[in-house]
């Protein structure tokens, strides 16, 4: 078989049988199948009838089974002119019309498909009569294996023959069985399957189908829909993995291209913070194909919608729950406030105060079922507060020295743990405080619990992060930075560093990824954080006052978010509202950033500072 010129029906398409509701394209630009013949019937150029005349001096095509197709344009392209150069034609109009190039006929092939997906069967005939390319109309079991043979020279892997003349001779054999024809399924099962030595335990099984009473218990026992369109659909969609596109195309792959397309220029979109739309997996409905695919600056959080001042002094951490349900916030007053979110109105409201915090409050951290939260005090306070956030009972105070501080916290992710960190190191405890296990000898500045449930990565006065195996009491080098790490967050397989600028590391190849420009930072500890839409957005603070957020994978800032007076110290996106940012300051606030209002207010624009739009993602 010729891919994209002289066509022989796939085995794919043969296998299918005459019930296959998607059928295959291939072009032959007046390329003769299986000979040629010359008739007075009425020929077409470009959908038009030709006079008589004309279409005696034009060769008629047959396809594989010997039947006049007539109706065939070849594209104006006659033969060879003997140098191997294709010579050009004129149609009734009087124009030269080309050969299709290869893109071409590939673009005829996608939308022969689609339209034929969509049932428009006389439309892709007239498509086909006017470009020369055929549709493959599926054949009968009795061809697909000496079409397998012609495939061969197409295959990337010689087993891969064997393996789709397997899955052939598998439908051939329950389609038999189902029939009730027993001794030509066994036929199949001993002359056929069984001689190509590929997947005996499958043989087994198969064989022990021929004890179904009836093709209800067969297909019960197989697992299998039953002769029909179903599982022959299965079948070819199993035996286009093994061939080439330019054999068979993929199934929906207009529609794969299109969703990937479109995919592709929401990742470009700076602004693509919006989970309404993002679901293209049950089709392109949601989606206009007609437009580029553009987000106003006026739908990022770049606007502040409240200014929380119940804190009385300087705010030093917020933190959303992982519901998104609630808000918490630290300060140098000694509370924690505990704010309730509406996720319809975006609004925030006090919900309660936990007190006691001797030290004020520089760090918080949600147990996983967000039931507990864990407040922290800065480098002078040697005790953590476990709250219960639903009562507003203290449940746990905790020190492990008074010599020690305890200044960052990290739940293990099956909750009933906890694992802190201070001047001394790392320390492993349950929810009533008790100690479990302990890693002493470096200062940790920030620690973070990862998902399999036994290791812990700690950032350290050595300018490092390292991972600690409480399980096997192993120890190894993740990241090196050239300043102190201060704070970092964890997602995927990316983690923030934040120490003098916003670095985005790959943990799985170790690998320094990207720099953030334009924060400002040298004295205190600001805390990053990432968030919106698939979280791709980094959020940070800044000493300059400012919130600043980048894309990912742009070094740049996309948005400048200026209100607070004083030092930002922490950022905290929703996990469900990929619209709500928070901000915590030494202003003594904290302010609740969304979209802007739909109303074209001046303002919306000022609130954000924006950097250059013609932006390049690496």
């Amino acid at each position: 078989m010729q891919a994209n010129g002289t066509t022989t029906t796939t085995t794919a398409a043969v296998a299918a049988g005459q019930e296959r509701p998607q059928t295959e394209l291939s072009c032959r630009n007046g390329a003769p199948t299986n000979g040629d013949s010359t008739g007075g019937e009425e020929e077409v150029t470009n959908g038009l009838p030709l006079p008589v005349s004309t279409a005696a001096a034009t060769t008629n095509n047959t396809n594989n089974n010997g039947n006049s197709v007539g109706n065939n344009s070849n594209n104006g392209v006659t033969a060879d002119d003997g140098n191997g150069s294709p010579q050009l034609d004129v149609s009734s109009s009087g124009k030269k019309k080309k050969r299709l190039t290869q893109s071409e006929e590939d673009v005829i092939r996608l939308i022969g498909q689609h339209l034929h997906d969509l049932g428009l069967n006389q439309t892709v005939d007239l498509l086909m009569q006017e470009s020369g390319c055929r549709l493959e109309h599926p054949g009968e079991w009795d061809k697909a294996e000496s079409d397998l043979n012609e495939l061969k020279a197409l295959m990337h892997s010689p087993s891969a023959i064997v393996r789709m003349k397997f899955l052939l001779l598998q439908q051939k054999y329950l389609e038999y069985l189902e029939d009730g024809k027993v001794l030509e399924a066994l036929q199949v099962l001993r002359a056929e399957l069984t001689p190509l030595k590929y997947n005996t335990e499958r043989i087994h099984i198969l064989s022990g189908y021929l004890m179904c009473s009836h093709a209800e218990d067969l297909r019960a026992k197989a697992d299998w829909e039953g002769k029909g369109n179903v599982s022959r659909t299965k079948l070819l969609d199993k035996l286009q993995t093994y061939l080439p596109p330019s054999v068979m195309l993929p199934p929906r792959r207009l529609q794969t291209l299109l969703k990937q397309a479109v995919e592709l220029q929401r990742e470009r979109c700076l602004y693509h913070n919006t989970k309404l739309d993002s679901g293209l997996d049950s089709g392109l409905d949601s989606v206009s194909l007609l437009l580029d695919h553009t987000c106003s600056r006026k739908q990022f959080p770049c606007y502040t919608q409240q200014i929380l001042t119940e804190h009385c002094n300087e705010v030093w951490f917020c933190k959303f729950s992982n519901d998104g349900t609630k808000l918490a916030t630290g300060s140098k007053d000694t509370t924690v406030i505990v704010w309730h979110v509406d996720l319809e109105s975006h609004s925030v409201k006090m919900l309660k105060t936990l007190e006691g915090h001797a030290y004020g409050v520089s760090y918080l951290s949600w147990s996983p079922d967000d039931v507990y939260l864990i407040a922290c005090g800065p480098d002078d306070c040697s005790e953590l507060w476990l709250w219960n956030v639903q009562t507003g009972e203290l449940r746990t105070k905790m020190s492990q020295s008074h010599e020690d501080s305890l200044t960052s916290v990290s739940w293990n992710p099956d909750g009933k743990r906890f694992v802190t960190g201070g001047q001394r190191g790392q320390f492993y405890s349950d929810l009533d405080g008790n100690l479990l296990d302990s890693w002493e000898g470096v200062r940790v500045q920030c620690l973070w619990c990862l998902s399999d449930g036994r290791t812990v990565l700690a950032s350290d006065t050595h300018q490092r992060i390292r991972g600690y195996n409480f399980e096997d009491l192993t120890d190894r080098n993740i990241v090196q930075e050239d300043h102190p790490i201060m704070s970092f967050i964890i997602i995927f397989h990316l983690v923030v560093l934040r120490f003098q600028g916003v670095h985005l590391w790959d943990l799985q190849d170790r690998v320094l990824v990207r720099k953030y420009q334009g924060v400002t930072q040298g004295f205190y500890t600001i805390h990053s954080c990432f968030g919106g839409h698939n979280e791709d957005f980094i959020a940070s603070g800044s000493e300059d006052h400012k919130v600043y957020v980048w894309h990912r994978r742009s070094e740049l800032p996309i948005a400048e978010l200026t209100g607070h007076t004083r030092t930002v110290n922490c950022v905290s996106w929703n996990p469900v509202v990929p619209g709500l940012l928070a901000s915590a300051s030494d202003d003594g606030t904290v302010r609740v950033w969304g979209p802007a209002p739909f109303m074209d207010l001046p303002e919306a624009e000022e609130c954000c500072a924006l950097c250059n739009l013609s932006l390049i993602f690496s």
